[in-house]
């Protein structure tokens, strides 16, 4: 049942004691999990409130309540931004309401963020750094998912093999992802904390600053580049490389050289999680959504591997490492797009024999914790790249 902001300014008043709300709008929120609401009470101070849809959206919630208790006063002081406080629940049957003290701020949407300014690039950069460098142990201490990069990597192997049995996949998608992810010099990074559902909605910006982070449902440690996938929907690579170039400078970590190529990944092979999603849902509108915009991808990608082609007939230029770059199949194709015989485009990746993997890097283990689970439908768009280095990649499903 939707509740109207009207309802949920009332639950929210049920689980703070003496919130007396006097006004109510609504808010940005991952409408597929999350009923959300804006108040503002006498005092005049703000409160956010999230009601869960099912039950997997309220075990995401249960989670943010263990990862906002770990932020003790000091992991607080240490942060460049605020995070959010619990400031009270209510229960709803088997689902829990969860009121949270406002921040002050405001989103700004991805174009808005990329028309910001150098600055502001600059501090989204230093945002995702410093979340990358929280001690694992606030992680591990919270009992949440710990990854190793090969389990990282196993782990999107699965979701792999998942997704093919659905036999709704272009075959070039499945070869594409499958050589990126059977290339096991990609996956060479150092584990960090990483925050799991990173976008435009989850940052608060005042006087040209990140001043909050929100949305801390998919903690964990795990790749990087997870936090970066969501870059992958602008159309300014001026923009996405000044946050990345920020980011590296704020690191303590040598730079990892593959951390765009992975974001690249995950972007695309988000499609494939959105409509295995759909399917576990039952939503027609999910799944149909979805492999169109897989078709839309395979078509976008073989004509621009067409237009690599006839550019390298007459000049010889070589693709950079950007989020609009094919690099992971270089082994795999020519320049002329042509699948090597290792490219089966019309074998099953779920017939893959697991062993054959694991004895590619030597000690492959399985991961048995996911996060990021879809919330509003992807956005397809194209982004362009000098010397006709483009690709067309989502925006990664929010959740």
């Amino acid at each position: 049942m939707k509740r109207s902001p009207m309802e949920l300014a009332a639950l929210a008043s049920a689980a703070v004691p003496g919130l007396a709300p006097t006004g109510v709008s609504t808010a940005p929120d991952d409408p597929a999990d999350f009923e959300s609401a804006l108040l503002i009470d006498d005092s005049g101070k703000q409160w956010r409130v999230r009601a869960p849809r099912h039950t997997e959206a309220s075990m995401r919630l249960e989670t943010e309540l263990q990862v906002l208790r770990a932020f003790t006063p000091g992991v607080r002081a240490e942060l460049p931004f605020l995070v959010p406080h619990v400031a009270g629940t209510v229960r709803i049957g088997d689902l829990r309401t969860f009121v949270y003290s406002h921040i002050e701020g405001s989103t700004r949407s991805l174009d808005e963020l990329a028309a910001g300014g150098r600055e502001l690039a600059r501090e989204i950069g230093r945002a995702i750094a410093a979340v990358h460098e929280l001690p694992r142990t606030l992680v591990s201490e919270a009992d949440l998912p710990v990854y190793e990069a090969n389990e990282v990597r196993q782990r999107r192997l699965n979701e792999l093999d998942q997704a093919a049995t659905t036999g709704r996949i272009p075959s070039e998608l499945l070869r594409r992802w499958e050589h990126a992810l059977e290339d096991v010099s990609l996956w060479r990074f150092n584990p960090t904390v990483v925050h799991g559902d990173i976008h435009e909605d989850n940052l608060l910006l005042a006087a040209g600053r990140v001043c909050a982070v929100t949305g801390w449902t998919d903690l964990s440690v795990g790749d990087p580049a997870d936090d970066f996938a969501w870059l992958a929907a602008t159309q300014d690579a001026d923009f996405a490389d000044e946050v990345h170039e920020a980011y590296i400078a704020a690191r303590s970590d040598a730079a990892d050289d593959h951390l765009l190529r992975r974001a690249a990944l995950a972007a695309e092979f988000a499609l494939a999680q959105w409509m295995v999603r759909g399917l576990a849902l039952g939503d027609d509108g999910m799944v149909d959504e979805a492999e169109e915009m897989m078709r839309s991808l395979a078509a976008d990608l073989a004509a621009e591997e067409a237009a690599l082609a006839a550019e390298a007939e007459t000049e010889d230029t070589t693709p950079g490492e950007g989020y609009g770059n094919r690099a992971w199949d270089d082994e795999e194709t020519g320049r002329d797009g042509a699948a090597s015989p290792s490219g089966n485009a019309d074998g099953d990746a779920s017939e893959r024999d697991a062993s054959d993997r694991d004895a590619s890097d030597g000690d492959a283990s399985h991961g048995d914790a996911s996060h990021g689970a879809a919330g509003e439908p992807p956005v397809r768009t194209l982004q362009g790249r000098e010397n006709l280095e483009t690709s067309a990649l989502p925006v990664v499903p929010r959740g």
